[in-house]
C-alpha cells in the first residue's frame, strides 16, 4: 500500500524533498562561514567598538563602490597580506563581498591565523546597499 502511493506521487514527494531541502540551505549554509552579522551589527560594532571591514572583492569591485572605511584586500591576496590587519589583531575583524561565499574563506584564513574576533557580513555588500547605508567609490 505504501509502496503503491509512492508510486502514484513520486512527482509530489520530489517536490516535498525539493521544497524541504531548500527551506533547510540557508541553515545549513550559515553555520558555515560564521559568525554571522547584520547590517544593524556591522554599524554597531563600527561605532561602539572600531570594527575593522574588510572587503575581499577583487579591486574592481570595490573600485564601484565599498562601504565607508572598507579596507580593501581581495581574497586572491589574502593570505600573502594577512600580515597587514596585525594591527588590529585585538579588534573586531568583519569580512564581505557580495553575498558570503570569498568571505567565508577569508573568515577561515583569519581563524587559521590566530584572530579571534571574526565575523562576516550577511548577506554582503548587497545587502549593505540594500539597507541604504553609507558607502563610497
Amino acid at each position: 500500500m505504501v509502496m503503491e502511493f509512492v508510486k502514484n506521487n513520486i512527482l509530489l514527494i520530489g517536490i516535498a524533498f525539493v521544497s524541504g531541502a531548500m527551506l533547510l540551505w540557508p541553515l545549513l549554509r550559515r553555520s558555515a562561514g560564521g559568525p554571522w552579522v547584520n547590517t544593524v551589527q556591522l554599524t554597531h560594532l563600527i561605532n561602539r567598538e572600531d570594527a575593522i571591514v574588510i572587503d575581499v572583492r577583487d579591486v574592481a569591485e570595490y573600485a564601484r563602490g565599498h562601504i565607508v572605511g572598507a579596507k580593501n584586500v581581495p581574497l586572491g591576496q589574502f593570505e600573502k597580506r594577512i600580515g597587514e590587519l596585525e594591527k588590529s589583531r585585538n579588534k573586531p575583524l568583519v569580512v564581505h563581498c557580495d553575498s558570503g561565499n570569498r568571505s567565508a574563506k577569508a573568515l577561515e584564513v583569519l581563524r587559521k591565523n590566530g584572530f579571534e574576533k571574526v565575523y562576516n557580513l550577511s548577506g554582503g555588500y548587497a545587502a549593505w546597499q540594500s539597507a541604504g547605508l553609507p558607502a563610497e567609490k
